[in-house]
């Protein structure tokens, strides 16, 4: 059993809607337990989820892109992390990552270095997407990885739509296959 933990702030729910295709994605995984850690409004999460960030074979990290970075309710978790990495729990675990912001841009590759380095600093081994970008002529919004992001998952959900419409298909179709990325590395490095 390939034991996963995706731990995310979503403001809005755009970011959740997200975070469930990267789950259904690791959880068609065989031998994938996949479990979805929501932090709070408040930036926190129980003692129980951090049992089981402790115990996952990977960890995936979910924020929105806010201003350049994670939401503060993301950076409140990452800054109470420190008592799992002082102890260094969570060293040669998979990491990865995933961000969702309103703009193509947005700056979503600052969040991504943002939580790259959370896991370097962790000792953490990183998964990106290993999606090639749908990036000729005949591209279409829809394709997988049109975003054409490689250090982590990125969709975009446009500033007035709701979780419903945003991040669309094409966003949600590459999650899916990064989650079942995610769970075949750490199925690889699983002791």
């Amino acid at each position: 059993m390939t034991k996963v933990a995706i731990v995310y702030h979503s403001g809005y729910g755009h970011t959740k809607k997200q975070a469930e295709a990267v789950q259904a994605g690791a959880a068609g995984v065989a031998g994938a337990a996949v479990e979805l850690i929501a932090i709070s409004a408040e930036g926190t999460i129980t003692d129980e989820q951090w049992a089981s960030l402790d115990a996952a074979d990977a960890i995936i990290f979910g924020s929105p892109t806010y201003m350049g970075t994670v939401s503060w309710q993301f950076k409140k978790f990452a800054d109470a992390s420190s008592k799992p990495w002082f102890s260094q729990k969570w060293k040669d675990k998979v990491g990865a990552a995933f961000t969702n912001s309103a703009t193509m841009n947005g700056d979503k590759l600052s969040t991504l270095h943002y939580l790259f380095t959370l896991g370097m600093q962790h000792s953490m081994i990183w998964v990106g997407t290993g999606l090639m970008p749908s990036n000729s002529k005949a591209a279409q919004r829809n394709d997988i990885n049109f975003v054409g992001s490689f250090s982590g998952l990125m969709a975009q959900s446009p500033s007035d739509s709701s979780p419903e419409e945003g991040p669309l298909p094409g966003d949600l179709e590459t999650a899916k296959l990064f989650g079942a990325r995610v769970v075949e590395t750490a199925a690889k490095f699983k002791k």
